[in-house]
């Protein structure tokens, strides 16, 4: 065994990436304070073909030299858009037809290995502050919530580790 040197990768430029097709999948970011979590779910949201990221509130912005560092280049590659408001966001999304979903644990949460993905649907992720969660205004519009289970003693997982297991899942249940 060894490892593939960067140029045996395969990995398309930004123009060809930007032209192919992506999953029918949003990441909405609610009041991330951390612009170090924002560049990791940028570079996140490149390596599964995100369709678009949605930056809310406080949440970070490019160019942000915080955000540069984690995402080596994704600001690039993945569409995002701004939003002072995450409640016109997501009234948008629910028009344009996703499914909203708050990755949130809630009274009525499903655990994320048990969320079967619809291949036909349209899917918007909602991941909250590294404090408060997702904001109530976003559970309140949200179809549903899924949570990720925990073994141990925290009460969460980093909102960047989050995005990472979750766009798996439903990267896998897309494809």
């Amino acid at each position: 065994m060894r490892k593939l040197k960067l140029d045996e990768l395969n990995r398309v430029d930004v123009d060809t990436f930007k032209s192919q097709s992506k999953l029918p999948l949003v990441v909405v970011l609610d009041n991330i304070r951390s612009a170090h979590n924002v560049g990791s779910i940028f570079r996140t949201c490149d390596g599964f073909a995100i369709d678009h990221l949605y930056l809310c509130g406080i949440t970070a912005r490019p160019p942000h030299k915080e955000i540069n560092k984690t995402a080596i280049g994704a600001t690039s590659s993945v569409d995002w858009t701004y939003s002072e408001s995450i409640t016109s966001t997501l009234a948008q999304l629910k028009s344009d037809g996703y499914v909203i979903l708050s990755v949130e644990q809630t009274d009525n949460s499903t655990v994320l290995q048990d969320f079967r993905v619809v291949k036909d649907s349209k899917y918007a992720i909602i991941l909250g502050n590294e404090v408060e969660g997702v904001s109530d205004d976003a559970i309140n519009l949200s179809d549903l919530a899924v949570e990720i289970p925990q073994y141990g003693t925290k009460h969460s997982f980093n909102v960047a580790v989050c995005a990472g297991i979750c766009l798996y899942h439903f990267s896998n249940g897309m494809r």
